[in-house]
């Protein structure tokens, strides 16, 4: 809760408890007749949390979209938020923003703060920084879909300094300090929302973990009609997303670069797109950004997908899963909850490999290729059932209505 009085938080904590999904009865789909603001950090394109974002708001024909950085193609929102209002702010028309806008982080909580969403009857904030830190009213409905803890200010902070060279000098120095008050800031509005939900188990921790919340795990909705599901693959391995230094495409690339016999394509741009392009050798392919159809073709058709990041939960994975693609997969965060490892009494899903090295992955895709008639299409498609859209909805509305008892109870 939002509150310092201790009584009330114990409330909160209470409050949490009942609402997990062990102890929730099933509640019937909650109305909503007034109006709905949905905050979401920012949408520099259509990924996947923008794709949770859009699945939110298929629910509230009266919501309206409130985001620091609004970089959404038209024909993006023509198809996937028609007649939704957005709002951004105002940092959003500086010159060559995007460009930059990720270097602005120090400036998002004072400017997520800036939003007036007191008037509206529910918020919705979907979370992977500062979305959850806008104001509310004590007596306003507030759910929070987490899909991580700020990453470079918590347990990654010492990653991201390390890939960006930022040591102990002045520049270095000047970052760490701002991680410290961006921490302040994220632990201060940490009981901000009436409930929060987690997109995985891994997730769930880590609010557990920093905030000392308990939260409800809802994954995320996979557009399951959409996927193309191939049965007979074609020889090559795919890694798929955005070439941030945390994907760890560079240990994929490392790889493959010692199994020259085995092929590797690479889909996605990103920050990383040049140095990646420099170090990989002659079976390694690059594909770029693909259209959706390109893209989905190109995951149905690989022997399987790798991906060595720790991924708070990782759609594109599930979207695999859906093609009947198995999974190649660091064991840890989101692909624990997603993958069912060869060996387990589950129908086999992929490989979990334990440790970020060259040579655990290398020996995750040998096991793989000893192993991979045991890992069936069929049982891939099965499991990504699991993560439908229609799961996510009813999950989201649940909750919806959780909250709103909840405040009907204060």
């Amino acid at each position: 809760m939002r509150h310092a009085n201790p009584v009330e938080l114990v409330t909160a904590r209470e409050f949490e408890a009942a609402v997990q999904p062990r102890l929730a009865p099933p509640l019937a789909q909650p109305v909503v007749d007034g109006r709905v603001a949905v905050v979401h950090d920012w949408c520099p394109d259509f990924r996947g949390g923008e794709r949770v974002l859009a699945q939110i708001c298929r629910h509230f024909p009266n919501a309206e979209i409130f985001t620091l950085f609004d970089f959404l193609p038209a024909e993006v929102k023509e198809q996937y938020f028609r007649d939704v209002e957005f709002h951004a702010s105002v940092a959003n028309s500086l010159p060559k923003i995007r460009k930059y806008y990720r270097s602005l982080f120090f400036l998002c909580p004072f400017l997520i703060e800036q939003f007036d969403v007191t008037g509206y009857d529910l918020v919705i904030s979907s979370s992977a920084a500062f979305s959850r830190g806008v104001i509310t009213r004590p007596d306003q409905p507030h759910l929070c879909y987490v899909h991580s803890p700020v990453r470079y200010a918590w347990d990654e902070q010492f990653s991201y300094l390390q890939q960006g060279k930022l040591g102990f000098g002045p520049k270095g120095m000047l970052f760490r300090y701002m991680l410290h008050r961006l921490r302040e800031w994220d632990t201060r509005t940490a009981h901000g929302p009436d409930l929060m939900l987690a997109n995985s188990n891994y997730v769930r921790s880590r609010i557990r973990h920093i905030y000392g919340r308990d939260a409800r795990v809802v994954f995320p909705p996979v557009a399951l009609d959409e996927l193309e599901f191939v049965e007979e693959k074609d020889d090559y391995y795919v890694s798929a997303s955005f070439l941030a230094p945390y994907k760890r495409t560079d240990l994929v690339i490392q790889a493959f670069n010692e199994m020259p016999t085995r092929r590797l394509v690479i889909v996605g741009e990103g920050q990383q797109s040049s140095t990646l392009r420099a170090m990989a050798g002659p079976n390694v392919t690059f594909a770029g950004y693909l259209p959706r159809r390109d893209y989905v073709r190109t995951v149905a058709n690989a022997r399987a997908m790798v991906f060595a990041g720790c991924e708070d939960f990782g759609i594109a994975l599930a979207e695999a899963q859906a093609c009947g693609t198995p999974l190649i997969a660091f064991g840890r965060g989101g692909a624990a909850d997603i993958v069912r490892r060869l060996g387990s009494a589950e129908r086999p899903t992929g490989v979990l490999f334990e440790k970020q090295t060259v040579a655990a992955l290398k020996e995750a895709v040998s096991y793989f290729e000893d192993n991979r008639r045991d890992v069936a299409a069929e049982a891939c498609r099965d499991n990504a059932e699991r993560f439908s859209e229609a799961r996510f909805d009813r999950e989201l509305l649940e909750s919806v209505g959780q909250v709103q008892a909840f405040q009907a109870l204060s």
